[in-house]
């Protein structure tokens, strides 16, 4: 190997919900941008830490190429190879949160590697800030063959950009949610076939797929995605199984949890190894996360979900044992995923705050650089 070469093909999610758009306006008021709900976040229990404060970037704003130059540099020293953008098509041409992603793209700045991963969910208040409301704010549609095509050549300029992230030499591409496409495998061929005939080696499809511990459950997501035509799968385990937890968090849950009326605090699940490790990361085919922290509850308050106990050095010890694991894989598939790069209101990311500085991004920088 090369002593340069990094000892994964880091990919961290990013999240372009930083700059107001109309239907932000509408929805919740002049300005909403994920800052809102980031600044007013207050701790909910004792030794709670929020609100997450933003050090060396700021508030930013993702209209400001100054902003988009910053974090990719950052990036790089971290050891993160490139973003995967998330990218929002809800059907029938509508889309939302793009214009981050098409500067990039138009401006050709900042020279960093990125790819794409498709949202493709319905946005329910519930999730987004509201007070309690589970309405649908946005529709995810899938309307058929016009509009899968119409997607297809919307994204094509990206993947025939020189930045675009490949794999087996075609641009990878994520779909967050397979199972509620009515028709994933059709789509696929056709854009596979759409692809060859502009010029492309293919797409690498790649799907998103949660919580999943055990080997079977893992081979069963698998099998199926793979009879659906994608080419890989990558795992994201985020909530700790029910039985693994602390007998106290399971009474709490028991006689709180369910009746929000009750909560006293939110659910708290414990950060640690096993929730990260997936029982077969050294599949070719199978692609690993990790998560810095994870906390909802700016967005949902006391009905979010909290992973507590995360501290730089258990995330660098957590990221170096996957990396250990994926490390006989082609170094061309030997992808690791980071949730995320800057998901504030969700509590994981690896741009610098005010509490912890530069430690997680240089954490995941000893994992994957040394």
């Amino acid at each position: 190997m090369d002593i340069n070469q990094p000892k994964a093909r880091v990919l961290a999610y990013y999240l372009p919900q930083y700059h107001p758009i109309p239907e932000n306006d509408e929805w919740w008021g002049k300005g909403f941008t994920e800052w809102t709900n980031v600044g007013k976040a207050k701790p909910l229990f004792p030794g709670h830490y929020q609100p997450h404060v933003p050090a060396d970037l700021g508030y930013y704003d993702l209209r400001v190429p100054e902003t988009r130059e910053a974090q990719a540099q950052l990036a790089r020293e971290y050891g993160v190879e490139g973003f995967v953008y998330w990218h929002y098509w809800f059907g029938n041409g509508k889309r939302l949160l793009e214009r981050p992603f098409n500067e990039v793209l138009a401006s050709g700045k900042p020279d960093f590697p990125f790819a794409l991963a498709w949202a493709n969910e319905t946005w329910k208040g519930f999730w987004f800030g509201a007070d309690g409301t589970r309405n649908a704010l946005i529709e995810q549609t899938y309307p058929g063959d016009e509009d899968y095509v119409n997607h297809f050549y919307t994204v094509l300029p990206a993947f025939k950009d020189k930045r675009y992230i490949t794999c087996e030499g075609k641009p990878i591409f994520m779909i967050y949610l397979p199972e509620q496409m009515p028709e994933v495998k059709h789509f696929i061929e056709l854009w596979q076939e759409l692809a060859k005939q502009n010029g492309l080696k293919g797409i690498f499809f790649i799907a998103h797929q949660k919580d999943m511990f055990d080997k079977d459950s893992v081979q069963r997501s698998l099998d199926n995605r793979l009879s659906e035509g994608f080419d890989a799968i990558n795992v994201m385990n985020t909530w700790m199984e029910f039985t693994s937890m602390p007998v106290w968090n399971r009474l709490l849950r028991k006689f709180f949890y369910k009746n929000e009326k009750f909560r006293m605090i939110p659910d708290l699940r414990p950060y640690q190894p096993k929730l990260f490790r997936c029982a077969m990361d050294d599949n070719e085919k199978v692609i690993p996360s990790v998560v810095p922290n994870w906390d909802h509850t700016p967005r949902t308050g006391m009905k979010g979900i909290v992973l507590y106990g995360s501290t730089p050095d258990k995330f660098e010890k957590i990221t170096t044992q996957i990396v250990d694991d994926i490390s006989g894989k082609p170094f061309d598939k030997r992808f690791l995923f980071v949730k995320s790069w800057n998901e504030w209101a969700e509590g994981n990311y690896l741009e610098p705050d005010l509490k912890w500085g530069h430690a997680y991004g240089e954490a995941l920088k000893k994992s994957v650089i040394g």
